[in-house]
């Protein structure tokens, strides 16, 4: 039964990443309202806590299953890899939110400056496709390539 709670959590989570990061690309366009400001905190908070439950369900399904499986395979270390590439393209554009959410508390005219628009977007780019990579990597491991 932990087995079943772990791998739902773990696709729940999955799906939730994939969402919330396709919603702040979806919001991050020209002319990012106030409003789209504060949303992108909110997105990226779930974002995060998403991206922490991924990361606490996989590793208690490696730990709850056949350990040597995973920890053996070079695989699922790209997975993790990848993971945590991923995890770190997402710290500026949160550091960006967090700045643009207090700046528009102090000055309610606040406005994104380009420049700062554009990297976002390179950055959420950037974790959009390396993120697609990770399923790739998952279905090559569940067959038992890499071993």
């Amino acid at each position: 039964m932990g087995d079943i709670v772990l791998t739902i959590a773990h696709h729940l989570g999955v799906f939730a990443v994939v969402a919330m990061l396709g919603a702040e690309f979806a919001v991050l366009r020209a002319g990012v309202t106030p409003n789209a400001v504060r949303l992108l905190g909110r997105l990226d908070a779930i974002y995060g806590g998403a991206a922490i439950l991924v990361l606490l369900a996989g590793f208690g399904r490696v730990f709850h299953n056949e350990a040597n499986f995973y920890l053996a395979n070079p695989v699922f270390w790209t997975k993790i890899g990848l993971f945590v590439v991923v995890g770190l393209l997402s710290v500026p554009p949160t550091l960006a939110f967090l700045r643009w959410n207090k700046a528009l508390k102090a000055d309610a005219a606040f406005t994104v400056p380009a420049g700062d628009l554009k990297r976002v977007r390179t950055l959420l780019h950037a974790e959009l496709g390396l993120l697609f990579l990770i399923p790739i990597a998952a279905a090559l491991m569940a067959r038992g390539i890499g071993l």
